[in-house]
């Protein structure tokens, strides 16, 4: 009777082990067929997963100056908001930033800025009109800064599409002639280079690829931009298209005119140049100039006056 309890008990404890044994090895098996399985296909990322790739400015800096722009934007008055919206079409949207971004940025350098120096003041144990007065002229200087920089993109934005634009249109000419049809001229015109001018007119034959009319596209791309030469050439090309007027005869009209400005500015330019070089050299380079000269002869004229 003992020799059978022993045998099942032998029998008992040898399946609990095969068991853990079977159970050990499950888990390792299915991951090795996971691994094989993710050779052959690329697992979809959670919304977590995908959250936390991002870089914390998009995940956490920008959500924050969003809510609170949109918080007080609403005090600004409907005229401003338009007006910055175009002045930020205008400078290419830097960093993907809208109106109320952007309000929020201003508020939070000035307020930002303010705060400091009204803590530094504090420490610092200066006068009661120093304390406050110096962070209340910070807090509007770093209000206007991000104007500043804004009109300064704006500006460095629409210099370059004026420079490229004659250049395009040669381009562009040259392929109409040699039987290109005009969207892929300005296709050809949108590999050769990459600058604001190229990207803008890539954003247009994107839009009319997608169903938007020749004339609406390029509307938006005039009222995105809103530099004099450019608006010139979309005009003439959307009138030239709604008259039926020969396309390659406009371009090499445009093409003309817009070497003859690009002649007539750098001519301008060269006659400025003189005027600008005349407070340089009166404030700079004479007085150099002077002590130079002037200089060693100051000690003879102080001895004769002994």
């Amino acid at each position: 009777m003992s020799g059978i309890i022993l045998l099942v008990a032998v029998v008992l404890m040898v399946v609990a082990i095969a068991i853990v044994f079977v159970g050990i090895r499950r888990p390792q098996n299915a991951i090795v067929i996971e691994e094989r399985l993710s050779q052959f296909g690329n697992r979809v990322a959670s919304l977590e997963e995908v959250e936390l790739q991002q870089p914390f400015q998009q995940r956490v800096l920008l959500p924050m100056l969003r809510s609170v722009s949109t918080r007080l934007s609403r005090f600004a008055p409907a005229q401003n908001v338009a007006r910055l919206r175009q002045q930020l079409l205008e400078a290419g949207a830097p960093r993907g930033l809208g109106p109320t971004e952007f309000t929020g940025l201003r508020f939070v350098i000035g307020g930002g800025l303010g705060t400091l120096f009204f803590f530094l003041m504090l420490v610092s144990g200066s006068s009661a009109l120093l304390t406050f007065g110096l962070p209340l002229g910070i807090t509007v200087l770093g209000y206007m800064m991000p104007g500043i920089w804004l009109s300064r993109k704006s500006k460095e934005r629409k210099t370059e599409i004026t420079r490229a634009l004659p250049d395009a249109i040669d381009l562009l000419t040259i392929s109409v002639e040699a039987g290109l049809g005009f969207d892929p001229a300005l296709g050809r015109v949108v590999e050769k280079w990459d600058n604001a001018l190229t990207r803008e007119l890539g954003r247009m034959l994107s839009e009319m690829r997608m169903g938007s009319s020749r004339r609406d596209a390029m509307r938006d791309v005039v009222a995105r931009v809103n530099v004099e030469d450019l608006n010139t050439f979309m005009g003439a090309v959307i009138q030239a298209d709604q008259l039926g007027v020969s396309i390659s005869q406009v371009l090499r009209v445009q093409s003309k005119q817009m070497r003859m400005r690009r002649r007539q500015r750098a001519e301008e330019q060269a006659h400025k140049a003189p005027l600008k070089m005349l407070f340089p050299m009166i404030f700079l380079i004479f007085p150099t100039i002077y002590i130079v000269i002037l200089g060693p002869a100051i000690p003879r004229l102080l001895d004769s006056f002994r």
